[in-house]
């Protein structure tokens, strides 16, 4: 049973629910302070930076208000008041975002030069002259209030295409039963996925990816609609915002440059061949006459059931990050002894893990741990995001305290690097090597092959509705088996169902966003292996990357830890690793 210790401790936000509530009424006051000076923010400096001043604040008090609801509610999800204040910071956010939806169109009325002159009046809004370079490039793709609204409602409108697939996927679509090797039975749906693909029992594996897939295939045309509409929404919200392509909108918001995703899809399609002997490695190791998706997953090192304590976890992740400074390391036993996480699993608790901050207060980080060597590695991964956010929150100004998708990973995975590399130097067999080695092999195929290929399909499905053609569900499944040829080469058979595996995949209802893991993957890889390797300053760069925040645009930030995402480098050499680990790996499964 849990203790108290293994628990949050959410006082260290707000004493009390009373006191949250007081938080509430704070945020309602500054939204109407804030609102009381439409129309004048630009008429002087004193008055911008008032008015900037007061929404840090309120941004600042929001992002409390809703993290703690959060926290409190995911304890336990079956608690009433919890479940009140969530829903309460929900409505909340949206009424109060729609009292100062005046305030970008109206910071738009300045320009660069009058921005500049205010600064000189007043010295105090140089600290607001990043955020205003990013709105004034962005000056041309927004418009008055009124056509602001309009788009706004567009854009609500296109988020209707998600839930029209979440309803239908989690709601209306029945899943089918199976019967386990054991006896048992298994509703055959996306919770069950991952067990069931790591099955021993090939026959298994394979009737539950199809059972799975073939359940979508008999929803493909109302999926197909659904997903069609929000590709032409996106489409059209990027012409009438005057962008060049619905993907030139999506990777501006981070000034990352379109060569960056082109570089991604090209670098690994030039790069397969690696993936491609994994591939067929799986299948003569298991045995099989035939290699399938369902075949990708189950370990080719069974047999090694190693469980972990909580204390020893903490010990082995604390050990393997140790190089990243001792300062470092204190931070990680706060975090580990003055309950900045929630560790094991309870009744009616939130499953998964994540890491969550507020500016003002340490991060926290929600675990169900279970002693397997993937909680280590998810140990590793969630106080990778916590540290992350800890240096940056404790070394930025709130407006830049917080950091994108792109660079989110990165602490992150940096982390599960350092670990893999500590667990493996102290690794007691061959065959607990080969097990690591497979655990990173795997990441990386699912993290970067498996990503890369999703970003090639939206890539395709967007080009096709910019020059008008319709999105059709055979010609979807066509080009998404294309795919899986291009990227699996010969050995790997392509079941029909596989073809429609792209109407299960959530993500593809946020445009130009799975690339992020791609890239996110290659620079912790090239990252860590410069700590590694001891190569110079390497720790110092990185370090000062995780202080950074979103204070420059992420390629910027990048740089300062020693990689260029601008160029393939980083790409290729993360697909040469996964050929390096490949080639360690099988010599040890021949012994």
């Amino acid at each position: 049973m849990p203790t108290e210790k293994d628990t949050w401790d959410l006082t260290q936000m707000f004493e009390n629910t009373e006191k949250w509530r007081d938080g509430l009424e704070k945020a309602k006051t500054l939204t109407q302070n804030l609102a009381a000076m439409q129309g004048t923010i630009t008429k002087s400096a004193d008055n911008l930076y008032r008015a900037l001043q007061t929404n840090d604040q309120l941004g600042e008090t929001l992002t409390a208000l809703f993290v703690y609801a959060k926290m409190y509610f995911d304890q336990n999800m079956s608690n009433g008041e919890a479940k009140d204040l969530y829903e309460t910071a929900d409505s909340v956010y949206t009424a109060l975002a729609e009292q100062i939806a005046f305030l970008e169109p109206e910071l738009l009325g300045l320009t660069p030069e009058i921005f500049a002159d205010y600064i000189a009046q007043k010295p105090e809004l140089k600290l607001y002259q990043f955020l205003m370079e990013g709105l004034f490039e962005q000056k041309e793709h927004i418009f008055n209030q009124q056509i602001e609204e309009i788009l706004s409602k567009m854009g609500s409108l296109g988020n209707s295409f998600e839930k029209i697939y979440d309803d239908l996927s989690v709601n209306d679509i029945h899943y089918p039963e199976l019967t386990t090797p054991e006896g048992n039975t298994i509703e055959v749906n996306n919770n069950n996925y991952q067990v069931a693909l790591i099955h021993e029992d090939a026959q298994f594996r394979a009737e539950y990816f199809q059972k799975l897939l073939g359940v979508y295939k008999q929803h493909i045309n109302t999926i197909c609609s659904a997903y069609y509409g929000s590709v032409k929404n996106d489409v059209f919200i990027a012409k009438s915002r005057k962008y060049p392509s619905a993907r030139a909108m999506a990777l501006s918001g981070n000034h990352i440059p379109e060569e960056v995703y082109d570089n991604l899809i090209a670098t690994v399609r030039k790069n397969v061949a690696p993936l491609q002997e994994y591939v067929t490695l799986r299948k003569e190791v298991l045995s099989l006459p035939e290699i399938h998706f369902s075949d990708l997953f189950v370990p080719l090192v069974p047999g090694i059931d190693r469980t972990y304590t909580y204390e020893a976890a903490q010990q082995i992740v604390l050990e393997a990050t140790a190089v990243l400074g001792e300062d470092y390391t204190a931070v990680l036993k706060e975090a580990f002894s003055n309950r900045w996480i929630d560790v094991y699993p309870a009744k009616n608790k939130a499953t998964g893990a994540y890491a969550i901050h507020s500016y003002g207060y340490h991060p926290f980080s929600l675990l169900n741990f279970t002693g397997t060597l993937n909680d280590v590695f998810t140990i590793a991964h969630e106080l990778g995001h916590v540290m992350h956010s800890y240096y940056s929150n404790n070394n930025q100004p709130y407006v830049y305290s917080d950091y994108c998708i792109f660079t989110a990973e990165v602490a992150s995975t940096v982390n599960e690097q350092l670990l893999f590399d500590y667990l493996y130097k102290h690794s007691k067999s061959d065959a607990e090597k080969a097990l690591l080695l497979c655990n990173q092999l795997d990441n990386i195929r699912s993290t970067l092959y498996r990503q890369s290929l999703f970003a090639d399909f939206e890539n395709q499905t967007h080009q096709m509705v910019e020059q008008g053609q319709p999105l059709l569900p055979e010609v979807l499944c066509k080009n998404y088996r294309q795919l899986y040829e291009i990227y699996h080469g010969e050995d790997f058979v392509i079941d029909d169902v596989l073809s429609c595996e792209w109407a299960r995949i959530p993500h593809f209802y946020r445009a130009f966003y799975v690339y992020q893991y791609a890239t996110g993957i290659s620079a912790a890889v090239s990252i860590s292996k410069k700590i590694l390797s001891g190569e110079p300053d390497a720790v110092a760069h990185y370090r000062h990357f995780l202080t950074c925040g979103g204070s420059d645009y992420p390629i910027n930030l990048l740089k300062i830890a020693g990689v260029d995402m601008a160029s393939p480098q980083p790409i290729e050499d993360t697909l040469h690793y996964f050929q390096e680990l490949l080639d360690e790996l099988k010599p040890l499964l021949k012994k």
